[in-house]
């Protein structure tokens, strides 16, 4: 009784100052639609990982498999429903905008308990914020997201209030800036170089802990049993596996055949060959190994050439645009990738259909132009230039690139890298060009990669050095619109002014998500979730005993398992 007293005396005292809250007083937790009631807890999964990070701190690695693991670590204030992607409670369970949408507050669920018992409390959550924020620590981008509040006020225990700076735009995403970065616990933490933390064994709100690191080789990451949310209903059927064995690998080629020698249990296909070609023989034709390719909604992103802009030769759009004229890509995708992409020539693909067609520039591969326009530029006698590369199965398109260039009178070093090492020269801006690639959000939010306030912030994702007034405009625009359409039409905006600049050299893309397992796990009939990608095998797969043993006696007997559609289209396989 004490208890409820309280959390309606807070909130009563809160709300006397004009604050709307949330969630509704009718929300209430419910299952999540893609989890399956069939999922068992136990059992492990070994991962392919990609090249090893440079950190597992997700703050300080702002890489895609290292925010993977990090987000099953520690927590966010605030979480989305997976289907209708609206904001539900996560650590906090009550949370109010101010009616002026200048003050946040959150109420912090009075369950939530970091692994080792601790109360998750709001001195973690100011701890948190101040730690990103301070100017010795490598967060990056995450200073950009939430420079835009005041240090938060700590209101009692559980209740933490959030501000907006005097001046700092209203962003129709300022809410999820200050809901949704992961809170980490001072006590563990606290008065520790926040660059170099060992993560190993530290207490966490989430599903999982890192129980083991082997530099370089794999990270182990053990279930939570003591979990705070494991019995609610929206998590009873996921983050399944006892554990989760994330291994690293040089490049694609080295972790599909750890794949085949049974040294990992899933591998995400990101290279058409082995996808097309290379997925046959035995294990592939008795189906102890699995190819699906999953079409969902998960947003697209780009890859391509990144220059950088604040270096010469390419601070100048004609060599820029050059560039983007030598790579032969049509011939790549049809002599290297099976004709399995669609080629880029925007930042946003999925923004644009019949309605809305896309209408920048598309770069044919042309020679004659491309010295044109060097010779126009003042290089008609070429010049040198490095390009960072981080995988050797890079140098087949460099190959084809470099004869290009070399009609050109161009000279390309190629400077190989670790990831971890292409991480922090990219951190630092220490390159010409370099192979990036960049994933999609739901919640796009182009201040991080296009503000040109950015690209003088090192460890920023504005990793080219773009600059644009009109853009730097669009943005400040866009923060401030209301719907979704008004949104769209800005972000095609931005995208054609980008796109105009050539800061990047487009590649392809696919819009399917291709992965390849071992015949030994339960799943949605989904496979992955709404927007997700292989992040849902974490949370939605787990491991089937049953699946296991008949694998095991197909493999004894030399038989078939039963066949399971390649492809797998995510309305259709939930019922819509």
């Amino acid at each position: 009784m004490k208890r409820l007293y309280w959390a309606l005396a807070t909130m009563a005292a809160l709300a006397a100052q004009a604050e709307t809250w949330y969630p509704a007083p009718d929300w209430e937790d419910t299952p999540d639609p893609i989890a399956s009631p069939c999922a068992k807890k136990g059992g492990t999964i070994r991962f392919s990982g990609g090249q090893a990070p440079k950190s597992l701190n997700g703050y300080v690695d702002n890489n895609t498999y290292t925010m993977m693991t990090f987000s099953l670590m520690f927590e966010t204030m605030l979480g989305t429903d997976s289907e209708t992607l609206d904001f539900v409670p996560g650590l906090a369970r009550h949370w109010s905008i101010s009616d002026d949408g200048e003050v946040f507050t959150f109420v912090l669920d009075e369950n939530a308990r970091w692994s080792d018992g601790e109360k998750v409390t709001a001195e973690d959550v100011k701890w948190t914020f101040d730690t990103i924020l301070d100017q010795h620590n490598d967060t990056g981008p995450w200073k950009m997201i939430l420079g835009m509040f005041e240090s938060p006020e700590i209101l009692d225990e559980r209740t933490i209030r959030f501000t907006k700076k005097p001046g700092s735009p209203k962003d129709w995403r300022d809410l999820q800036h200050c809901g949704f970065f992961y809170i980490m616990p001072k006590h563990c933490f606290e008065g520790q170089d926040f660059n170099k933390l060992d993560l190993t064994g530290c207490a966490v709100s989430g599903p999982y802990y890192l129980s083991r690191v082997d530099e370089q080789v794999e990270t182990e990451f053990t279930r939570n049993v003591n979990w705070w949310r494991k019995d609610m209903p929206s998590c009873r059927y996921v983050c399944n596996f006892d554990r989760l064995l994330v291994r690293y690998f040089v490049d694609n080629e080295n972790a599909f055949e750890a794949l085949k020698k049974r040294t990992i249990d899933v591998y995400p296909v990101y290279t058409a060959r082995i996808m097309s070609a290379e997925t046959h023989g035995e294990k592939f034709d008795r189906n102890w190994i699995l190819k699906r390719r999953v079409s969902n909604h998960a947003p697209i992103g780009f890859q391509g050439f990144a220059m950088n802009m604040r270096k010469a030769p390419f601070d100048d759009v004609r060599v820029r645009q050059a560039m983007a004229m030598l790579i032969d890509r049509e011939t790549m995708n049809r002599t290297m990738m099976f004709g399995e992409y669609f080629l880029l020539n925007s930042t946003y693909t999925d923004l644009y259909d019949d309605e809305h067609p896309c209408r920048n520039h598309f770069y044919e591969y042309n020679v004659e132009e491309a010295r044109r326009l060097l010779k126009e530029a003042g290089y008609e006698k070429g010049f040198k230039f490095t390009f960072l590369s981080r995988s050797g199965t890079e140098d087949k398109f460099l190959a084809l690139f470099n004869h290009a260039l070399r009609q050109c009178n161009i000279e390309m070093e190629i400077n190989r890298k670790d990831f971890a090492g292409w991480m922090r020269d990219m951190d630092q801006f220490n390159f010409e060009m370099t192979w990036a690639s960049w994933g999609a959000s739901i919640f796009r939010n182009p201040e991080t990669q296009w503000l040109g306030a950015e690209a003088d912030r090192k460890g920023s994702n504005n990793t080219v050095g773009f600059k644009s007034a009109e853009v730097d405009a669009l943005i400040a625009r866009e923060k401030g619109m209301a719907t979704m359409a008004e949104r769209a039409d800005a972000y095609r905006e931005i995208d054609r002014l980008v796109c105009e600049q050539v800061p990047y050299a487009f590649l392809w893309n696919i819009a399917e998500k291709r992965i390849l397992y071992w015949n030994k796990f339960g799943m949605p009939a989904t496979v992955m979730s709404r927007y997700g990608d292989e992040d849902s095998v974490f949370t939605y797969w787990w491991y089937d005993e049953d699946k296991a043993e008949e694998l095991k006696e197909a493999m004894a007997g030399h038989k078939c398992l039963p066949d399971v559609p390649m492809r797998v289209e995510f309305d259709k396989a939930l019922g819509k």
